[in-house]
């Protein structure tokens, strides 16, 4: 209806063009964790991985076949998803997803994004939060909580680690992993460049999203 309200993203695809381009999205999000591509594909793709994690917290025979019709590699990729992801997410109530704004990564300059799996080994935010306590001054005992933050800092803290396995004891250990490579630049920069937490060309080379 002319003036009415989107209820989803065409991306100038057909409908079965569309879903197939959604399927491989998804297939890709739970084989790497992390994939790059253009801003509104990975916002529809989010609302396609979100589903799939509802599917496996349920873990009935109706959700496994369901699972099976949108994976394209579903022998391989049903069972890391009722298994390990299941698991993962068990007592997260939702937000099993993050798309992250990233620079163009394309010659057309569309805008792009990483799609990311949350509280996973390639969670930016958590790396963020840790690259920047990493910076903070020691305290004496060794506790993040006794680090100086301000407010913005100590609420990322208790995002990344609220729903996380072990989650201020993986934190503490990527902030200490965090501080040696610090240290390491600094005593031969020539031998250690500073690079992004998360290189952007990782997650090109994982999905062929290169340019």
């Amino acid at each position: 209806m002319a003036g009415g309200h989107m209820k989803y993203r065409h991306l100038s695809r057909s409908s079965a063009h569309r879903q197939a381009l959604l399927r491989n999205l998804v297939t890709s999000l739970f084989k790497h964790e992390s994939i790059t591509t253009t801003w509104h594909k990975a916002k529809e793709a989010q609302r396609l991985a979100e589903k799939l994690v509802t599917l496996a917290k349920k873990n009935t025979e109706a959700s496994r076949r369901r699972a099976h019709q949108i994976f394209y590699e579903p022998n391989e990729m049903v069972p890391i998803l009722f298994d390990q992801i299941r698991a993962r997410y068990l007592n997260r109530p939702g937000g099993y997803t993050r798309v992250v704004r990233i620079e163009p990564v394309k010659e057309d300059q569309a805008e792009s994004a990483i799609l990311e799996l949350v509280d996973g080994p390639k969670d930016i935010r958590f790396a963020m939060t840790a690259k920047t306590l990493a910076r903070m001054k020691p305290s004496d005992d060794g506790d993040i909580n006794s680090l100086k933050m301000n407010d913005i800092t100590a609420k990322n803290v208790e995002k990344v680690t609220r729903f996380r396995r072990n989650g201020m004891e993986s934190l503490a250990e990527m902030v200490e992993r965090m501080r040696k490579l610090n240290v390491e630049q600094e005593k031969d920069p020539k031998f250690y460049p500073k690079r992004k937490v998360y290189p952007i060309e990782e997650h090109q080379k994982a999905t062929g999203f290169e340019k």
